[in-house]
């Protein structure tokens, strides 16, 4: 196990390299007795298919993190490229203007469980297991039901949002 911090990257370099990597832009959300809370996460990935199980990171001092921590359940929602506002609202970007940040936006699912935002990929999961590393809670989830989006997914990279194109399309555009 490594455990000499002093042989680590400094923390500028690790930031700047990772601002180069693209990820889903997705919204974890949950609801429960801890409250119906979402936020945009980009810390999402697939862990294993047998059986199927997911991985989120959450600053481990959030309120989302204590939420799903206590509500037991979360769904993540990858976000179709046409949904950079839904993005930013759950990023905290309208909380001045916007009391709910789900307000005006189509969700699926009962109270009490969480929600589903319309048109996005779902991967709705129970807690399984959490991990805390550095600032950040690691939470494993069990995947219990899944909807597949058809949209191409809403991308970021080194600040700011990018659309997916397959290779095809990317040539077909440089043409015209």
């Amino acid at each position: 196990m490594f455990r000499d911090a002093t042989k680590l990257v400094p923390r500028d370099s690790f930031i700047d390299a990772m601002r180069r990597v693209a990820s889903s832009v997705t919204v974890v959300t949950t609801d429960g007795p801890a409250g119906r809370l979402g936020a945009t996460v980009s810390a999402f990935s697939s862990v294993s298919a047998d059986p199927p199980t997911i991985l989120i990171c959450l600053f481990a001092e959030s309120r989302i993190a204590k939420a799903v921590l206590e509500n037991k359940d979360f769904c993540v929602n990858v976000l179709s490229e046409e949904d950079s506002d839904i993005a930013d609202r759950f990023a905290g970007r309208h909380d001045a203007l916007v009391e709910d940040r789900f307000s005006g936006i189509d969700c699926y699912g009962a109270p009490g469980t969480p929600p589903q935002i319309d048109g996005a990929t779902a991967f709705r999961c129970v807690q399984q297991q959490t991990i805390l590393s550095g600032s950040h809670l690691i939470i494993l989830g069990h995947v219990r039901h899944v909807l597949a989006g058809a949209a191409r997914p809403l991308t970021y990279r080194d600040g700011s949002y990018h659309r997916v194109l397959p290779k095809a399309d990317r040539f077909l555009s440089a043409a015209t």
